[in-house]
């Protein structure tokens, strides 16, 4: 059984699906117009559904025009149709440090919401401020993954870090004067975490981060399916 379908410009992994749980998304930089509509055609009537990344806004009207239910953020700069037809239990809580942030934390929470995760989103609540991060000590306490974007020296994760014992996904990104080498400082900030359970995706990678917690959240509702079929 063939699986992928070969477009010429590229091959769609029609299969992916079925071997991880989830469908190829589409990278949209780099990518013409007409590329990312056929390669979208392909995913949308194989699975239901279809994501592109890093859209460039320019682009988003003329691939809505040919799939007019689609919804494109532009902060984001993810266009999508469909979404996940399992919503997992527990929630994902995506943080970030400032607002300069944001286009990165909510690539990850509109990733994370479109694979069937809840999302819960806590803005500009950086170190600098720490107050800020404390008053959702509570909520941090009670989520099941969280997200955290940091840009500068990247110090939100460790922190973060130390108020859960749920699993933490650091982002570093791009977002700093000069010595933060464009995201090379808070990613080896969060490399180098005291804090256990913090593992770290690369520069900018809110789709990353969110793939990862839309993993961990699809063991657990798996293990609980199996731990019911067993009870």
């Amino acid at each position: 059984m063939k699986t992928f379908e070969d477009l010429g410009y590229c091959k769609v992994d029609v299969d992916r699906e079925s071997r991880t749980g989830f469908p190829e998304v589409i990278f949209g930089q780099g990518k013409t117009i007409a590329q990312i509509v056929g390669i979208f055609d392909r995913l949308l009537s194989h699975h239901g559904k279809a994501m592109v990344t890093r859209l460039d806004e320019s682009k988003a009207p003329q691939v809505m025009a040919a799939f007019p239910q689609a919804r494109y953020d532009a902060g984001a700069r993810i266009l999508c149709q469909g979404g996940a037809k399992i919503r997992f239990a527990g929630e994902v809580m995506v943080l970030c440090a400032g607002t300069a942030d944001l286009p990165v934390a909510e690539e990850a929470a509109l990733t994370a919401e479109w694979m069937g995760c809840r999302v819960r989103r806590r803005y500009d609540v950086g170190v600098a401020g720490i107050d800020r991060l404390l008053a959702y000590r509570d909520e941090i306490a009670q989520a099941s993954v969280l997200i955290v974007v940091a840009g500068m020296e990247g110090a939100l994760p460790s922190v973060v870090g130390g108020l859960t014992g749920s699993p933490v996904i650091a982002v570093p990104t791009s977002v700093g004067y000069g010595a933060h080498f464009q995201g090379v400082a808070p990613l080896l900030t969060m490399l180098t975490s005291c804090a256990a359970g913090v593992s770290v995706v690369n520069i900018d990678n809110g789709f990353g981060a969110a793939y990862q917690a839309a993993l961990i959240m699809k063991l657990v509702y798996e293990g609980s399916l199996h731990a019911a079929a067993l009870s």
